[in-house]
């Protein structure tokens, strides 16, 4: 990966967090003021020792950390990560947060998680609405599948159209994988020569599926040119927009797959090519790159479905695109402790596996859809009854609307440091296991 490819997925991630971090700071900041609770200070990113710059409007204090592992705000007379005893020592004041009503706290402790939970509905709906929800039926895979090594292992072959998932039908051929992992499925059901077979997939297999990050099976399609790059090889020839590319050196090569792989064998090489152009057979040659390529890309010559959604239609439909990735979560986090197939040491990473889901060239579509399922992932991850998140606050309150007595001051205290060792725990493990990775590919 280039210099400039790492640093456009950096840049992705630090806007994308400090987007949700600065709206989850919010969340909180505005039920606080509506309730005339003192905030002392509003940050993006941590600022120990030194903040990058601060101004003060009001009572607040607002500033730009140094440190970009979130953000924080400071309200007056609650028991947070800044451990400020000798404010919680004088008697509470009424402008403090430990002297509003239970059920105020209780609002402005959730506000955070559920602008984060609103803010990822709202972006869906808005995608939605713009670009509507694009995917490849399966019914439109009608050549079937080019399956990799990981796929003929378990005796899937080129050719093959997959049909079933545990005997679930497919509906979207995009969908495969997805399915496969999160489902643990034990069997698939494919279609060869007009029979179905029914496949098992062995132990290991969703493990290597993970690991290598790639799909098992590509579907198979005839490679019809769309678009000549410049400075390529094809663009010194006589290949045009809607040509079908067929042979290499007289080797058959039906589909894209079998056609760049045929290329590749013949890199910096003269070669011929055979091209439909309508009705007519043509022979063209063409010396390839250094790496076996041409430099076009291909049209997409199978169905897709696209649904498209008016305004007030994506809005239930963003909703809904929420919860269900809201629920994929929660399984793949359900997967990390009860799979023997997944590993916690290749699944758990920190800041820079988070950059990796950034695509290397700035695209504005996979920016707001990364977004929004990262701000999904905030707010869980929030609420969870840990002390030091918002949920452990939000347990404590609960307990004290409940029960109607207060944990005591001490108790707090104690609770908020256990709390933060965790979080302070599990900050240094994911992110050691990316430096660790990291350093494991030189040796």
């Amino acid at each position: 990966m280039s210099t400039e490819e790492i640093l456009i997925k950096a840049a992705q991630l630090i806007l994308s967090l400090s987007i949700l971090v600065v709206l989850h700071e919010l969340g909180h900041f505005i039920p606080a003021k509506l309730f005339k609770t003192r905030v002392e200070k509003f940050y993006l990113f941590f600022d120990p020792w030194f903040s990058i710059f601060k101004f003060k409007k009001g009572e607040t204090e607002y500033g730009l950390g140094w440190l970009p592992l979130g953000g924080y705000v400071k309200i007056s007379g609650m028991i947070d990560e800044s451990m400020d005893k000798e404010q919680m020592a004088q008697p509470a004041k009424p402008y403090e947060f430990r002297a509003k009503p239970a059920w105020q706290r209780l609002i402005i402790m959730i506000g955070g998680v559920t602008v984060n939970i609103l803010l990822a509905f709202f972006i869906y709906a808005m995608l939605l609405w713009h670009y509507g929800e694009t995917h490849l039926p399966n019914a439109s895979v009608i050549y079937g599948v080019e399956a990799d090594s990981l796929g003929r292992s378990i005796g899937i072959r080129d050719g093959d159209k997959l049909v079933s998932l545990d005997n679930r039908p497919i509906v979207y051929f995009d969908a495969i994988v997805s399915d496969v992992i999160l489902n643990e499925v034990k069997t698939i059901q494919v279609e060869r020569d007009g029979q179905t077979l029914s496949l098992a997939v062995p132990d290991g297999f969703i493990r290597n599926l993970i690991k290598r990050k790639a799909p098992f099976v590509g579907a198979r399609r005839p490679f019809i040119i769309d678009t000549i790059l410049p400075n390529s090889a094809a663009l010194k020839t006589d290949l045009k927009k809607g040509d079908t590319l067929f042979s290499v050196n007289g080797q058959l090569t039906r589909f894209m797959g079998e056609f760049t792989t045929e290329l590749r064998k013949h890199k910096n090489e003269q070669v011929d090519l055979g091209v439909l152009r309508g009705k007519d057979t043509l022979h063209i040659s063409v010396t390839l790159s250094k790496e076996g390529m041409l430099g076009i890309a291909g049209k997409e010559p199978l169905e897709l479905y696209t649904q498209h959604y008016s305004f007030f239609e994506s809005l239930p439909a963003g909703f809904h695109k929420g919860v269900e990735k809201l629920k994929d979560y929660v399984r793949q986090l359900r997967l990390i402790f009860v799979s023997k197939e997944v590993k916690t040491t290749e699944s758990v990473g920190g800041f820079a596996s988070i950059a990796q889901l950034f695509p290397a060239s700035w695209d504005w579509v996979s920016f707001w859809n990364l977004t929004a399922f990262l701000s999904i992932i905030l707010a869980f991850m929030n609420i969870l009854p840990i002390p030091a998140l918002d949920g452990g606050h939000v347990l404590f309150l609960l307990y004290e609307i409940v029960t109607g007595r207060k944990p005591s001051e001490k108790f707090l205290e104690y609770a908020q440091v256990v709390g933060m060792v965790i979080l302070f725990g599990l900050l240094l493990f994911a992110n050691g296991l990316d430096i660790w990775r990291w350093v494991q590919k030189f040796f």
